[in-house]
């Protein structure tokens, strides 16, 4: 139960986060253009809390946190003063309306620069994509990769992180055509280049770790079978296992290594398995009732526990340091990289090349909000930006509904001199609405979908 409130606060403070400016985006502009301005809501529904500010807006925090709106003084809506009318949103310039419709998006844009420009001023860090094991017959292979090399680029573009390597290959799923990979030898800097060909790779998939698929298997430092770390109420909570726990056996077969415990573990689900660990140089014979629990039809068996990590050689560690110029540089590039993968990876989906099965709803987001923030706050800022920029990207899309559907009408009546017609209006509002209701639901139900 606790578990469940934790996520649906972290899902209410991170959606609060986005939306918030997302509408703050549309309150400033607006007011600036002199509409004014009834109320301002984070979420919808029956309100929770709301409070009327001196400057005469309604603020309020509705019970379902989705999403959020401003709404303005207009003619269209109810009877308005006459002393009012020029404040009317109705009654401004196409291009002023324009400027109100785009402000939130932007403000979703400028959130993820700041967000990103903290995160890079603090200083950055990332493992060297160095390979540990090509699979045969795979792309990799293909290309000519061998263990012990670096992945460099990526189709020219530089890749000193596996996090940039897997940003490279999200770009190229569904496509068909050469992908171009330059790896080296450390501590060579010589770069050799390599190439092989994709045929709508990965199109339709749901496949979530790209390196594995790509054939590669990244260097790790060798495992011990030692825990670093219990989930409360899990199997190996409530059968005492601790931290720093060394695996020397399972119902007699010897533990050499983490993968061999996990392997030992999966094939047991919920089954009590007598566990063999060295605590403190003592040796403990401890029974062990696992877990199970559902992947892919798989019934398997679960510890609850992680491993010990080890330390990495510092060589492989990368560490990017920046200046508060260059921070902000580099955000503005990540935030514009994000947004052209965005609308790149909603035209795959369109054409069939990427699964819808990919999209996520209100869960998923729940559920990744409350993982990164317990790995840290680098995390859950650097989630917060990505789902900023998301949010951008969407609301720009010219569907009626959206701030791009209302941007295109506008648009439209700047460029003709007359307001679209209403009964075209209306029209392209249900369709938007039938189309995003579609999708969320959609989204919705792969949410549940994973869960089972």
């Amino acid at each position: 139960m606790f578990e469940f409130l934790q996520t649906v606060l972290m899902l209410a403070i991170t959606m609060g986060i986005v939306v918030t400016v997302h509408e703050y985006g549309h309150f400033w502009v607006a007011r600036r253009c002199g509409v004014k301005v009834l109320r301002f809501s984070v979420g919808f529904g029956r309100p929770i809390w709301s409070r009327h500010g001196r400057d005469g807006v309604e603020y309020v925090v509705g019970a379902l946190p989705l999403g959020g709106y401003v709404k303005m003084l207009d003619e269209r809506e109810a009877p308005v003063d006459p002393a009012l009318t020029p404040q009317a949103f109705n009654n401004k310039s196409a291009k002023q309306r324009i400027a109100i419709a785009a402000a939130g998006p932007a403000a979703n844009f400028v959130l993820a620069v700041v967000l990103f420009s903290g995160l890079f001023l603090v200083g950055e860090r990332g493992l060297a994509p160095i390979i540990g094991e090509v699979e045969p017959d795979s792309i990799a292979y293909v290309a000519g990769l061998e263990a012990g090399q670096e992945i460099v680029s990526i189709d020219g573009e530089a890749t000193p992180t596996w996090q940039a390597v897997n940003f490279k290959l999200l770009e190229r799923l569904g496509d068909t055509g050469s992908i171009e990979i330059g790896v080296a030898y450390p501590p060579s800097e010589q770069v050799y280049v390599s190439s092989a060909y994709l045929e709508r790779w990965l199109a339709g998939t749901e496949e979530t770790n790209l390196v594995n698929a790509l054939g590669v298997r990244p260097f790790s430092p060798n495992l011990d079978p030692i825990i670093g770390s219990v989930v409360e109420e899990q199997a190996a909570d409530l059968a005492d296992l601790r931290n720093g726990d060394r695996v020397l056996a399972i119902d007699g077969v010897v533990i050499t290594d983490w993968m061999t415990l996990v392997r030992e573990v999966k094939a047991r689900p919920g089954l009590t398995s007598q566990f063999q660990v060295e605590r403190e140089g003592v040796l403990l014979d401890i029974a062990v009732r696992l877990g199970q629990y559902s992947e892919n039809g798989l019934v398997e068996g679960r510890l609850g526990a992680s491993v010990m990590l080890p330390e990495w050689p510092e060589h492989m560690i990368r560490t990017f340091d920046r200046g508060p110029l260059e921070a902000v540089g580099a955000a503005v590039q990540k935030t514009w990289q994000l947004t052209v993968f965005t609308l790149e990876s909603i035209k795959k989906m369109i054409e069939g090349l990427i699964s819808p099965k990919n999209l996520s709803g209100p869960i998923s987001i729940a559920k990744v909000a409350t993982a990164t923030a317990e790995s840290g706050l680098e995390s859950y800022l650097g989630f917060i930006a990505l789902l900023s920029v998301s949010l951008g990207v969407l609301n720009l899309l010219p569907i009626p509904v959206l701030d791009g559907g209302h941007i295109l009408y506008y648009a439209i009546e700047w460029l003709i001199g007359k307001p679209v017609p209403e009964r075209v209006q209306v029209w392209g509002y249900q369709i938007g609405f039938v189309l995003i209701s579609g999708l969320m639901a959609f989204a919705l139900y792969n949410d549940v979908a994973r869960l089972g």
